[in-house]
């Protein structure tokens, strides 16, 4: 009934149904109002402050905004170049009526797959709805209501400094001075005029579409424009298609037995993926995904990022989830190793280091959703040569445990790989050398070798199905036991030199129980201090060090806050475990406590685990991906 009922809101909101109030649409009792407003991304450009969050679809590395309600722009804001990280213009669209110019804030409505604001004047109100019909245009529907038609004057507002303009019959080129360029394509009925600085379209029309595309170069933009003009001449059937494309995207992910307030968390945790999805560009040779789009620095794809997208979106879009694992074996060395991050400047690349191998994870998933054994095929021997470069090029002294590196010897690059850059454990870390480009930490750590023993696993299995020989050595049994400290009945990391532990808990000790290496009674131990209230079972369950710590920082980055994939492989080890009440206990507390999270905020990068404050990136993927995977196993 649930799903029937999200159905319907995309329904009613692709047949354009107006708003009653800021924030929910006019729906009949069929309807799931509490999807509405998904996220507050509301923001006119401003040279006084800064926007956090598009409107982005289809893997576009454009987005939109809708205006704030106290600085109104009667139409959707932007292009943002998500490339150069600049605006193209305030309002490539805006709305005046001739007799009566001014308009006022209606609604504003961000929900899964579209954006929605409603304007009017006193005497009309005009609608615009937009969605995105592939990764370079977006459509943009107008609609006034009434049943007189004023004619409606339409301009663009805020362009770009030393942006020209030309047109091309029925189409605006504008051509921004760093060499991207937007274009607009408008029905032929409706008159059109170009000057230097701007352009003015004229009708009367009571529904209408434009076509608004982002082209990053001459090149791109004549492969593309006709395909804008195509769709603007099918633009009922990209709204229906776009209808069609997220009932499906959501009817896959939500349940029939959640609250309603949960399936908001999953469907948010969606979106959030879906607009950090990026297709391919100069170096990036497969569509794939960014960390935020919020954010510039991260407008690149990262190793165990990208693995942990690809788990929950196997599910949702398959053949994106593959791309996205092909996107970082792209770059694979001859020596088997993946590389930290890659971007489409591949200037911008870091090898200097790998990331934990989760790979496997991300591949076997594929595999348990797809079946198909011709992408297993294609991805096994890069994987093997992955997980044997960690035992040539990471274990110091060849007992078969390995350690946490660099390619450069350096001690910043090593703590990157362990992918806990500033964590606690690596405070006293020193570097030893391998060999001519690769070093390793002076310190054998225990989330490394439990992933590597469930990578190992893995490769069996999928040797098993490609009926391959397999020989690799099985190290499992020793890591479950050689990192676990009978003392004190917790696992840490142990130093090289005399094999000593190094007695800081962290959340490198949920990893054996995420990857059920560890035996039943080390859980049990274990249990002692995962539910103690001053260490891990914080009031936003297992932050990424012991809280009684006294290094603990709330704020500290990977010295205290939560990250969300760290508390997501507690609470699936529990499961492992048996401990499922206990399991639905926390994600609860994860669901109910993040500030924000059931509201219309964005979901962040990591979380103050005393409070639930929202920490550094908003619009975070790999926080969603967790989430989604802790919605999707609740009560099971």
């Amino acid at each position: 009934m649930k799903k029937f009922k999200y159905i319907c809101i995309l329904t009613l909101l692709a047949g354009f149904i107006s708003c009653k109030s800021d924030e929910k649409v006019q729906t009949s009792h069929n309807t799931r109002e509490h999807l509405n407003q998904i996220i507050d991304i509301s923001y006119t450009p401003s040279e006084s402050s800064r926007c956090i969050g598009w409107f982005v679809d289809q893997g576009s590395w454009m987005g939109f905004t809708p205006a704030q309600k106290d600085n109104w722009v009667n139409g959707v804001c932007g292009p943002y170049s998500l490339d150069s990280r600049l605006w193209l213009a305030k309002s490539a669209v805006t709305i005046e009526a001739k007799a009566q110019p001014s308009f006022q804030a209606d609604s504003v409505n961000y929900y899964p797959g579209g954006l929605f604001i409603q304007g009017s004047n006193g005497k009309v109100a005009v609608s615009q709805r937009l969605v995105f019909a592939d990764a370079t245009t977006a459509i943009l529907h107008i609609k006034t209501d009434g049943k007189s038609t004023p004619e409606l004057i339409l301009k663009g507002d805020g362009w770009m400094p030393g942006s020209t303009f030309s047109k091309d019959r029925d189409k605006v080129i504008v051509n921004h001075p760093n060499g991207e360029i937007t274009t607009l394509c408008f029905n032929p009925e409706i008159k059109l005029e170009v000057e230097s600085d701007n352009y003015k379209a004229i009708t009367d029309k009571q529904s209408f579409y434009v076509a608004i595309s982002y082209f990053v170069n001459h090149k791109e933009k004549l492969a593309g424009i006709q395909k804008a003009q195509i769709h603007l001449e099918d633009a009922e059937l990209v709204f229906a298609d776009n209808v069609k494309r997220w009932n499906k995207y959501l009817d896959t992910i939500l349940r029939d037995d959640m609250p309603d307030k949960y399936d908001r968390v999953a469907a948010k945790s969606l979106v959030t993926l879906i607009s950090n999805w990026k297709v391919s560009r100069g170096g990036l040779l497969h569509e794939g995904m960014v960390p935020s789009h919020a954010v510039g620095y991260f407008m690149g794809y990262w190793a165990w990022d990208t693995w942990k997208f690809a788990v929950p979106l196997a599910k949702v879009t398959p053949e994106l989830a593959k791309n996205m694992i092909r996107s970082m074996f792209d770059y694979q060395l001859e020596d088997g190793m993946i590389i930290d991050c890659i971007y489409a400047d591949s200037s911008e690349n870091n090898a200097r280091d790998s990331k934990p191998p989760l790979a496997g994870w991300a591949i076997a998933e594929v595999f348990k959703q797809t079946n198909d054994t011709a992408f297993l095929k294609e991805m096994y021997p890069q994987l093997l040569s992955y997980h044997q470069w960690w035992y040539e090029k990471r274990d110091h002294d060849k007992n078969g445990i390995c350690e946490f590196g660099s390619t450069d010897g350096t001690v910043e690059a090593a703590a990157w790989e362990s992918g806990m850059d500033n964590a606690i454990r690596f405070d006293n870390s020193k570097m030893v050398q391998n060999g001519p480009d690769a070093w390793s930490f002076d310190q054998e750590s225990v989330d490394l070798n439990a992933y590597l023993a469930y990578e190992y696993r893995l490769l069996k299995e999928f040797a098993s199905i490609l009926n391959v020989p397999f020989v690799e050595k099985d190290y499992a049994a020793e890591v479950a036991q050689y990192f676990f400290d009978d003392d004190t009945g917790f696992y840490y990391d142990r130093k090289l030199s005399d094999k000593s532990f190094i007695k800081e808990q962290g959340s490198e000790a949920y990893i054996p129980f995420w990857t059920s290496i560890a035996t039943k009674d080390q859980m049990n131990r274990a249990m002692v201090h995962l539910t103690d209230t001053t260490k891990f079972s914080t009031y936003i369950p297992f932050p990424t060090i012991a809280a009684d710590n006294p290094k603990y920082m709330s704020r500290g980055y990977w010295r205290g806050p939560i990250w969300l994939d760290q508390t997501y492989f507690a609470i699936k080890g529990l499961r492992n475990y048996g401990y499922n009440d206990l399991a639905d206990k926390y994600t609860e507390q994860v669901f109910e406590r993040l500030n924000g999270l059931i509201g219309d905020q964005p979901i962040h990068e990591n979380y103050d685990s005393h409070t639930g404050e929202r920490l550094k990136a908003p619009h975070f993927s790999w926080s969603s991906s967790h989430l989604l995977l802790l919605y999707e196993e609740y009560g099971k």
